[in-house]
């Protein structure tokens, strides 16, 4: 009983820190990939780098957010059973223990990574006031979930001392207020205002009309973008518009939108035109 306790325990410390959602990570590359640094074997590290640490920050924001809103994802419908806090699979102790364990590692990494730690603490900062105040905020709490995509391209750019592309910046915020946009659609359709206070001051309307302003925002900037740093990045435009095509695609007709990581993985389509980009991308910058 005691070792099936333990594995169970082990399990759900694993489903705390969310490792699906670490896929999100992957913009702290964009600066890699772009500045031609992706054939540098210490480029690869240090990105690689700022990857883990951002995927241990962003799981230390997951265990804050499950300990704040255990009561209230007791008493959701999904929520009461995906997640390990409010599920029982996991208690509190174990998760406070896990949270001092990731914050003893980031504090110790900013004695060798001090810069992007400073990116990261301010996304910690970001994250924190997500969870207690500004996730109850009409349009701030879509705009938070932005910004901490637009730090991790940040990050990427700061370990590798590259200079921040204005264009790479906007581009990734809109493309993240597109995704959020659409969560909070999903979310106030499936479960409406059960689910988050916040989705009360929303209607279906107001939301679709963010989503389709910072989806159109996203692919014109891309496009100014890549024909400033390489015109033959032209060739990938296509794949980005039907991407954001196939995406609200699976959200409308899938119903996988309340999480753009599950939308990513579970279509194929559209994991396919992640892979088909980034293969364009790597071959156009290489040759």
């Amino acid at each position: 009983m005691n070792s099936l306790s333990s594995g169970t325990t082990m399990v759900g410390l694993i489903q705390l820190v969310r490792p699906k959602q670490w896929v999100k990570n992957v913009f702290v590359f964009a600066p890699l990939v772009f500045a031609r640094e992706f054939t540098n074997p210490q480029s690869i590290k240090l990105s690689l780098l700022a990857f883990i640490l951002f995927c241990a920050a962003s799981s230390a924001c997951y265990i804050v957010n499950d300990l704040h809103d255990i009561e209230r994802d007791r008493r959701h419908p999904a929520k009461r059973q995906s997640r390990p806090l409010a599920a029982g699979r996991v208690g509190r102790g174990g998760a406070l223990a896990l949270l001092c364990a990731i914050l003893a590692g980031l504090a110790v990494a900013a004695i060798f990574q001090p810069y992007v730690m400073m990116v990261i603490a301010g996304y910690l900062v970001l994250n924190i006031a997500y969870t207690f105040v500004l996730k109850q905020q009409p349009v701030l709490d879509i705009f938070s979930i932005a910004i901490g995509f637009v730090l991790r391209i940040c990050a990427g750019a700061v370990v590798l001392d590259l200079p921040l592309s204005s264009w790479m910046l906007i581009t990734t915020l809109c493309l993240a207020l597109y995704l959020a946009a659409v969560k909070r659609r999903q979310e106030l359709l499936g479960s409406g205002s059960d689910g988050r206070e916040v989705l009360e001051k929303y209607s279906p309307t107001l939301i679709e009309r963010y989503a389709e302003m910072s989806a159109t925002g996203a692919l014109v900037f891309y496009s100014l973008f890549v024909m400033s740093a390489n015109q033959k990045l032209t060739a990938t435009i296509p794949l980005v518009i039907f991407g954001l095509f196939r995406y609200w695609y699976a959200v409308e007709r899938l119903g996988v939108g309340e999480s753009p990581t599950d939308a990513l993985l579970s279509d194929l389509p559209l994991l396919a035109t992640a892979v088909a980009w980034v293969a364009v991308c790597g071959i156009v910058l290489y040759t």
